[in-house]
């Protein structure tokens, strides 16, 4: 799946509108264990089913049934995180999602689908560029949701045999050099085309290590400043632990992204600008439309409100970025937001957040 697909899945939960029968919203992590979660999650299903009595408790009934179906005979290979959405009763709703990074365990069912963990996945995960090369071959890759989305690769020929027949080794060391360097000038041409096409800001070079550094001295100013790291490989190394290498050095730089966001919401409090610190505020920030990025800890613990955050987020196409590890956010309840514009009584309520 691209990450375009799941925006748009995100946005047609975030605005699926409400019904007297229960969405059942259900998130599966098939990459280890998978029996034991499934089974797990059983139990969770088994103790809503209390909660839905009557006509509601046979729509809950059929539609964590589908959801059972699916998962028994739908999954694909290499699927390591499944989401599936479902509602029964005269406005019915399916949705299913598979994932080759995994998800959380989560089963909850409410009027509204549970989207948090989808947030969290495009906001980790996202995508970014790999450049791979070796003395055999080049490879550009974009890795979107931790799986390869488009590839474009160019076999370089084949010199060695000339060397002996019509060649001689000097001479073959000299096409040799040129060759590279020309095989270098042609791959950041095609790196620079297909990142402008995709709008892509993140690239990661890998790698031997004298090509990588060929390349990475050849970079351009404007793809050295989206350059996050270089990473060493071989020509006998699998493509997907290339990806998942490079995978563990993305979501690192998102991180460490994510944590500057705080420090911009701080300073922007700090100084009375356009920010908010605060569930209620944030809520009131995201009602009004005022809200431009919802600033939001992993760690928040009410998930209820957590909800409601990120789906009135999604409904004003408001950027979410999630933050781990962040006590200063912590200490503002979890939430803040950067705004798009400020309302009169909103530089008093920042105030008079900071003089607590």
């Amino acid at each position: 799946m691209e990450l375009k697909d799941l925006q748009k899945y995100i946005r047609t939960l975030a605005l699926l509108e409400e019904t007297g029968s229960p969405v059942i919203s259900y998130y599966l992590n098939c990459e280890r264990g998978e029996l034991e979660n499934r089974l797990k999650l059983t139990e969770q299903s088994n103790l809503l089913r209390r909660l839905y009595p009557g006509q509601a408790g046979h729509e809950f009934e059929a539609a964590m049934n589908e959801i059972e179906s699916y998962v028994d005979s739908e999954l694909l290979p290499g699927t390591k995180g499944v989401a599936v959405f479902s509602r029964a009763g005269a406005e019915q709703f399916f949705l299913p999602l598979q994932f080759q990074v995994p998800l959380p365990n989560w089963i909850a069912a409410n009027s509204t689908p549970n989207i948090y963990h989808l947030i969290e996945l495009k906001d980790t995960y996202h995508r970014y560029v790999v450049m791979i090369s070796t003395e055999e071959s080049a490879r550009i890759l974009e890795v979107s949701l931790g799986a390869i989305t488009e590839e474009l690769w160019r076999e370089r020929p084949e010199l060695r045999k000339r060397v002996g027949r019509e060649w001689t080794k000097e001479h073959y060391q000299n096409h040799r050099r040129e060759r590279t360097n020309q095989f270098v000038r042609e791959k950041i041409k095609i790196l620079e085309r297909l990142m402008r096409a995709g709008g892509h800001t993140h690239l990661i070079l890998a790698g031997s290590p004298h090509l990588v550094t060929r390349v990475r001295r050849a970079l351009p100013i404007h793809l050295e400043h989206k350059l996050i790291d270089t990473v060493v490989t071989s020509s006998n190394d699998d493509i997907s632990d290339v990806v998942a290498t490079t995978l563990s050095q993305f979501i690192e730089q998102e991180r460490q992204e994510s944590l500057a966001l705080v420090d911009v919401l701080v300073q922007e409090l700090q100084m009375g600008g356009l920010a908010v610190a605060g569930a209620e505020a944030s809520l009131r920030a995201l009602t009004w439309g005022q809200a431009d990025v919802l600033v939001l800890a992993k760690e928040m613990r009410d998930a209820s409100l957590r909800e409601e955050l990120v789906r009135l987020a999604e409904q004003t196409q408001c950027q979410i970025e999630v933050v781990e590890d962040s006590p200063i956010l912590m200490e503002f309840g979890g939430a803040g937001c950067l705004l798009r514009y400020a309302l009169p009584d909103e530089v008093e309520e920042t105030q008079a957040v900071l003089d607590l």
